[in-house]
């Protein structure tokens, strides 16, 4: 960990070592603390060969931009207590149901009570059964046509996680159709041309790709890319990461 000089990402371990369990710490944080993330990557179905690159690549982004990262598969760390040490938590390539009901319950506790959520890849193929995590995550995946090149349109130009790209975004993974378009519930901060590349029988005509929205006092945020390992070593896509990651951690907001 690298206990950064920035103000916001990243809490120092002096500070997690002292806060109290008896308060959420979430409720506590302010704009001179440095953020913790904890990057989850339970799968209960498909498993992203992916999923090692990303959270290296997290914790590079953490190490040069003065934030902690933490990374597990285990479940049990859904408790408010643990919880409470985190300003946002990656869902990183995550499928099927992969927390109890207890779990959730604490979860929907952090995020409305001033969390964060990030959402990556295949966070959108999980707990469909669990309708907090549908309004979190935004959309559910239907389908994908295989990886393939297409162009990312970027609707926001001053959004943290998109003012650096261009505004045709030409990149490669694999574009997930989603079973609802989650524009008009979401702030869309991208979306893709699907022009630019075949997106098969699930083809949405307006296809959002990236965006973020408010949960009571919590945030999150979803990004469709990060299929391929290759996706963790493209400048633009680890910028647009790093903006991610600062919303979901109330750094920048939505």
């Amino acid at each position: 960990m690298n206990a950064g000089k920035k103000r916001g990402l990243g809490l120092s371990l002096a500070l997690l070592a002292a806060a109290a369990p008896a308060a959420p710490a979430w409720a506590d944080h302010d704009d001179s603390d440095e953020a913790s993330v904890l990057v989850f990557s339970k799968t209960a179905g498909f498993r992203h060969d992916s999923i090692e690159s990303g959270i290296a690549a997290i914790e590079r982004l953490g190490r040069e931009d003065g934030f902690a990262v933490e990374s597990t598969e285990d479940s049990s760390a859904f408790t408010d207590d643990a919880l409470a040490r985190y300003d946002a938590v990656v869902w990183l390539s995550t499928t099927g149901d992969v927390l109890d009901p207890a779990q959730e319950a604490a979860f929907e506790r952090y995020i409305r009570g001033g969390g964060g959520f990030f959402g990556v890849h295949a966070a959108a193929d999980t707990e469909y059964d669990w309708p907090f995590y549908g309004e979190l995550v935004g959309a559910y995946f239907a389908s994908h046509p295989e990886v393939q090149p297409a162009t990312v349109r970027v609707e926001d130009h001053e959004h943290d996680s998109t003012a650096h790209l261009p505004s045709d975004w030409p990149r490669t993974d694999e574009w997930y159709n989603f079973a609802t378009n989650p524009r008009g519930d979401t702030h869309v901060l991208a979306v893709l041309d699907e022009s630019s590349y075949d997106p098969g029988e699930g083809a949405m005509g307006d296809h959002p790709i990236a965006w973020c929205r408010t949960v009571d006092a919590g945030r999150a945020y979803y990004t469709g890319g990060g299929h391929t390992a290759e996706s963790f070593t493209e400048p633009n896509f680890l910028r647009h990461l790093l903006g991610g990651i600062r919303t979901a951690a109330g750094q920048t907001p939505c």
